[in-house]
């Protein structure tokens, strides 16, 4: 187990489970959870047996309430880091997040209770979302704060809901519960509270049993379909499915197998 600050990272077989460590505090984001996140981040990308990531929060009431808005007030809230202030400071924050969106493996985020502002944000830059059955979800930045979700949540809450659908939580700062998030597609799964652990790491280990390069082309062909044109995307496609190593005799091998089967 390695632990940066208050992110905690442990590998078990091919599965890296990244938790947010404050839960006296419900997770909330402070300097050392930006930070935390960026270096685990890293250390898994130097981490060739890491096929799957699982991103969730310690304790039973939370993944994460959002921003620590104690620490915030007194300017312990973000990283003590030497850049300009203003859109500079929102690009290092964004960044906590969008590096496991451009991970080469899936990141799945295992929701529990409250996972709310930043938090909420976090879980959508996630490849997947496992929820439990108590699992509370809000971007609380407009209604709470006055102020536009600034790390990522009115890009990727849209193509996950819809733009009106996003809209409405992002203006409104209204809780979803666990099943309206299964019905809009905000979550991908509902499970008992005691059991979405279990699940999450079910897909894992499910998705780490399947050809790596295969599952780390479709990450990035699908991410690359929902930013650019039809056309872009399936030139994207042809190159990516031709760089798989072995694509021709996988191909060949698998119809091979099926052939042998539906003649006997």
């Amino acid at each position: 187990m390695s632990e940066t600050q208050k992110v905690r990272m442990e590998i078990e077989d091919s599965i890296a489970t990244v938790t947010l460590n404050r839960p006296e505090v419900l997770n909330a984001m402070n300097a050392d959870i930006w930070q935390g996140l960026v270096d685990v981040a890293n250390t898994i990308r130097q981490e060739p047996k890491v096929r799957v990531v699982i991103i969730t929060g310690a304790g039973d009431r939370a993944f994460s309430s959002g921003l620590d808005l104690k620490a915030a007030a007194v300017g312990k809230a973000f990283p003590d880091i030497p850049i300009r202030q203003g859109p500079d400071v929102l690009t290092t924050l964004k960044h906590s997040f969008t590096v496991y969106e451009e991970l080469a493996v899936p990141v799945i985020a295992a929701i529990q209770g409250y996972c709310f502002g930043a938090g909420l944000q976090l879980a959508v830059a996630c490849d997947f979302r496992i929820a439990a059955e108590d699992a509370q979800l809000a971007i609380l930045e407009v209604s709470r704060l006055g102020i536009v979700p600034d790390v990522g949540g009115t890009q990727r809450l849209p193509r996950l809901v819809g733009p009106s659908r996003a809209k409405l939580i992002l203006m409104t700062g209204r809780r979803i519960d666990a099943q309206e998030a299964l019905r809009i597609g905000l979550v991908d799964e509902v499970h008992p509270k005691d059991k979405f652990m279990e699940a999450a790491r079910n897909l894992a280990h499910e998705i780490a049993a399947l050809n790596p390069y295969a599952i780390q082309g479709v990450k990035r062909a699908v991410n690359v379909a929902m930013s650019h044109s039809l056309e872009v995307g399936l030139a994207f496609e042809t190159a990516t499915a031709l760089s798989v190593p072995r694509v021709t005799d996988m191909v060949r091998d698998a119809a091979t197998t099926f052939s042998d089967k539906s003649s006997k």
